[in-house]
């Protein structure tokens, strides 16, 4: 008698189980909810989260605000994502340095970026183009690795500063490519490229909407798009992969992140309805304007794509002994 009672009451835990599930997930959100961009207003990502707030809202009948926490090279922002409640109503949309910082700092993070997260989507991806002066005397990406090859730590690569996207993007590419270089980081985009047009730093990366209208004027040449496709924008450019180098697929990416232990079924419903915002029409056109591809996805394969660049990016950093203070 004592185990027949025993085997209803788990039999009727496990139905109340699964019929909650399914109603939990109906019923979330259940209040407003906030999207935490970890930089100030402005930038690509806080534009990424401003145009999903927009559709999530709508879609999921709640309101999605964007705040805005910058400092700490967007440590701030995401240290108050990890430690918020595990319900859903507080989520991050962050940018590669959530997937670069752990192989940066390491230890000096405040939170364990594999534990301490529930990854929802990786939003959109934009490929970079490595660019050089107009007046450079590289017709392509092979004459540039050759020569780079030659003149070991000679030419000078400009970055948008130490430990940026665009900085582990010269990184992957010198490693794969099998030579050294001076590396000159700059304190943003808008210095760096100046200095790549007149000539004073030889080889960058970029955005590709950044660096699309100095290579149709004539002002920079571009070699090569990051990853295994060209890019609409700059049909003409090679990929790294048809250039030689398919392992060198730097890109920015945003993706939708939560602290630890979202329940599954708010999971899915995010991820589903991030998937619907970032194909949808309206926001796939300003997504592209933007440089950005859309991708979309399930949790699994956001951890996966995400568990897998933190180790790309240690591995980088490790291999070309970065530093940042």
């Amino acid at each position: 008698m004592t185990r027949m009672i025993r085997r209803r009451s788990l039999l009727g835990a496990a139905l109340a189980t699964g019929l909650a599930a399914p109603a939990f997930a109906q019923s979330y959100p259940s209040r407003p909810v906030r999207l935490v961009v970890p930089y100030p207003p402005g930038g690509a990502t806080d534009i990424t989260a401003r145009l999903l707030a927009q559709e999530l809202s709508q879609a999921l009948g709640q309101s999605f605000a964007v705040e805005n926490r910058g400092g700490g090279a967007s440590v701030t922002g995401t240290q108050a994502v990890a430690t918020a409640p595990a319900d859903g109503h507080t989520l991050g949309v962050f940018d590669s340095a959530f997937v670069v910082n752990p192989g940066l700092l390491g230890s000096r993070l405040p939170y364990d970026t594999r534990r301490d997260f529930s990854f929802v989507s990786v939003l959109v991806r934009s490929p970079l183009v490595l660019v050089v002066p107009a007046a450079a005397p590289w017709p392509d990406l092979a004459a540039l690795v050759r020569d780079a090859k030659a003149r070991p730590n000679e030419l000078t690569f400009g970055s948008a500063g130490n430990g940026t996207a665009v900085h582990m993007a010269g990184e992957q590419f010198r490693l794969a490519a099998g030579f050294t270089f001076l590396h000159v980081p700059y304190r943003g985009g808008g210095p760096m490229i100046t200095d790549v047009i007149a000539g004073r730093v030889q080889m960058a990366f970029g955005t590709i909407p950044a660096m699309a209208e100095h290579v149709r004027a004539g002002r920079l040449r571009a070699l090569a798009i990051t990853g295994a496709t060209r890019s609409a924008l700059l049909p003409e450019v090679p990929s790294m992969a048809e250039a030689g180098f398919p392992a060198v697929d730097a890109a920015l990416i945003n993706a939708l992140v939560g602290p630890a232990g979202l329940p599954e079924p708010v999971l899915a419903r995010l991820a589903e309805a991030s998937r619907q915002a970032v194909t949808g029409a309206a926001m796939r056109t300003r997504l592209t304007e933007l440089g950005f591809e859309p991708v979309g996805g399930t949790p699994a394969e956001a951890s996966a794509q995400l568990l897998g660049q933190i180790t790309q990016w240690e591995q980088v950093i490790k291999e070309g002994d970065i530093k940042v203070d």
